[in-house]
């Protein structure tokens, strides 16, 4: 089957989204499929794109990951602001495969691709709802407006629809769409790398390379600290190991991660007396960042709202052995629930209580490892998942043949 995948960014690139779509092409084209990633070529890939390479977080291999971008069409776009991009050319692109997938959100190509739709409506349309979208101010307003009035006819004009846990579905801005067409929607999980991110012995030159002491405990952030990523929550993790120091009950905390905030939380950290409890590293080399997962006895994903629709992260520290602590949010609970606790978003004091209680209680932090680690076997593997998702693609083949 000739199948496009479009998405507003993909690898290299550093974000949820694209890393979703390299693994579900790179899947497809194991089962045989020949599939393209279509996604915009933004002004500075085209300086950047061989230098940024190799920090992005995409693949096992190198040579794997080369081979999947080369899957990438990508078109300049007419208009571009941030990651949004309109594709202008994208309907006489798209005319020449069998099945269209579609990653929303993606402003100003989305409904290129709904119009492309009406215009062939016996070619299969899928669409994955990633994510609602949040921001403050004029931007948010704006996003509010086209979920009233774009985002109902984008869906309603696909074939069927994916959503990482009908939980997210429910409680997001397509529920109404969801109920009223329920049987479109399918639930399907994104995956983790079972083979890269697995349970290893800590790395204690990067412990030493850190300055970490072995005396006190490690929790783990991994996520971007640029203004497109305000809601993981930085802040509120912050001001939680600020309690646990008052306590007298200090932890460490390693922060994976880059972007125009980051010097903001640094300074947070600075004023709160967290420098030594605190290793902000940036971004990190592709083939090291099973080695921070492996340096945690604790991975914390404290964010704030819906904008965090699922936690990737949380599925690499899941297959890590790591149990994880995550706010209670839509999506991101269906994941968490199984490999550790929720607590309520935005509350520094939850989330500092339920890391006291972790490292305090007494039970197997060994064995509830294990535990984590058959989770992500068992529910987040990726080669089952694009087999699923295989199954609904042959569906509508079938359908459309007749």
């Amino acid at each position: 089957m000739r199948i496009a995948h479009i998405v507003c960014t993909y690898p290299p690139y550093y974000g949820g989204m694209g890393n979703v779509v390299f693994q579900t092409v790179s899947h497809l084209s194991d089962l045989g499929h020949e599939v393209e990633v279509i996604t915009p070529l933004y002004y500075h890939e085209e300086e950047k794109f061989s230098e940024r390479r190799e920090d992005i977080d995409i693949g096992e291999h190198i040579d794997k990951q080369e081979e999947m971008q080369d899957l990438g069409r990508r078109l300049k776009p007419s208009i571009q602001y941030g990651n949004a991009a309109r594709l202008s050319k994208i309907g006489k692109e798209l005319d020449e495969f069998d099945l269209v997938h579609l990653h929303y959100p993606f402003f100003g190509t989305a409904n290129l691709v709904r119009k492309w739709k009406l215009k062939n409506p016996n070619k299969p349309l899928v669409i994955t709802y990633h994510m609602d979208t949040r921001a403050p101010g004029w931007k948010g307003l704006i996003f509010k407006c086209y979920a009233k009035f774009w985002l109902p006819r984008i869906l309603n004009s696909a074939d069927a629809i994916f959503v990482s846990s009908f939980d997210y579905a429910e409680n997001s801005d397509a529920s109404e769409i969801y109920r009223a067409n329920s049987e479109k929607w399918h639930e399907l999980p994104f995956g983790v790398d079972l083979q890269r991110f697995a349970p290893r012995e800590k790395p204690m030159e990067l412990l030493k390379s850190l300055d970490l002491s072995q005396e006190l405990p490690i929790i783990l952030f991994v996520g971007g600290m640029d203004k497109a990523h305000y809601f993981k929550g930085v802040p509120i993790l912050l001001h939680a190991l600020k309690e646990l120091k008052k306590k007298e009950t200090p932890v460490q905390c390693v922060l994976v991660g880059d972007g125009d905030l980051r010097i903001d939380f640094e300074m947070q950290a600075k004023v709160s007396g967290l420098t030594k409890l605190t290793k902000f590293v940036g971004k990190v080399p592709n083939e090291d960042l099973p080695n921070f997962y492996n340096l945690a006895d604790l991975f914390v994903l404290p964010s704030i709202n819906q904008a965090e629709a699922f936690g990737m992260v949380l599925l690499e520290a899941m297959a890590s052995g790591v149990p994880v602590v995550a706010s209670n949010l839509p999506g991101v609970r269906s994941v968490a629930q199984a490999g550790g606790v929720v607590v309520e978003p935005n509350n520094s004091t939850a989330l500092a209580e339920a890391i006291y209680n972790y490292f305090t209680e007494d039970f197997d932090q060994k064995e509830f490892g294990d535990v984590v680690r058959q989770v992500a076997e068992d529910k987040y593997d990726w080669t089952k998942i694009v087999i699923d998702l295989q199954a609904v693609y042959k569906q509508l083949a079938k359908k459309y043949d007749k």
